[in-house]
């Protein structure tokens, strides 16, 4: 009988181990752009590029920046909650994207390309809202961050998945070209 339990507990081990990985899902414009942010950031385990908020199944690249599919290029950030909180990784989007943008984000136009957060959680959006009263008190613009309920998350296509790692000359030309990091430091984003 001891045995039973001693293997009971064993391989229960594992779901309590994980029971603090969560997940939120956040679109910034490009996501490969997104995927580097988060990924650099203490507590997030794992960043995945993709698709969110389309009513398409398994929308490729080509189909979402085309405009059919109703998707936004978003990211899948799984965290460990004992290490970041959601407010933390919420503070983190803002400091990485325009939020006073509506059409886009930087150089990249177009619905597909808006920023947004995508979710269910009451507390998440209350958090989301407080920090977009914040942020529009201390800027005096209106923030034009989505939010937006969660209904799916397509991963994107393999080679773009850590594009930033696997291509670095091409994506910080990208990012260069785009003048994603230029604008993030003229806006200076104030969390006060």
């Amino acid at each position: 009988m001891r045995i039973i339990s001693y293997l009971l507990i064993f391989f229960s081990f594992p779901f309590f181990a994980h029971s603090n990985i969560q997940s939120v899902y956040f679109a910034g414009g490009c996501f490969w752009c997104v995927e580097e942010a988060f990924e650099k950031t203490e507590g997030v385990i794992n960043v995945y590029s993709g698709y969110s908020g389309g009513d398409k199944k398994n929308p490729t690249y080509m189909e979402v920046v085309t405009g059919d599919t109703g998707h936004i290029e978003a990211t899948k950030i799984d965290y460990n909650s004992d290490i970041i909180d959601s407010k933390q990784l919420l503070k983190t989007l803002f400091l990485n994207i325009d939020p006073f943008d509506s059409g886009g984000q930087f150089c990249d136009r177009g619905y597909s390309y808006r920023s947004a957060i995508f979710s269910n959680d009451k507390e998440l959006i209350d958090q989301a809202k407080e920090l977009i009263k914040k942020i529009e008190k201390n800027h005096n613009q209106n923030v034009e961050l989505m939010i937006l309920p969660f209904k799916n998350f397509y991963i994107a296509e393999e080679y773009h998945q850590d594009y930033y790692k696997k291509n670095p000359i091409r994506y910080n030309y990208y990012k260069y070209s785009c003048g994603r990091e230029k604008k993030i430091d003229q806006i200076r984003i104030n969390l006060k």
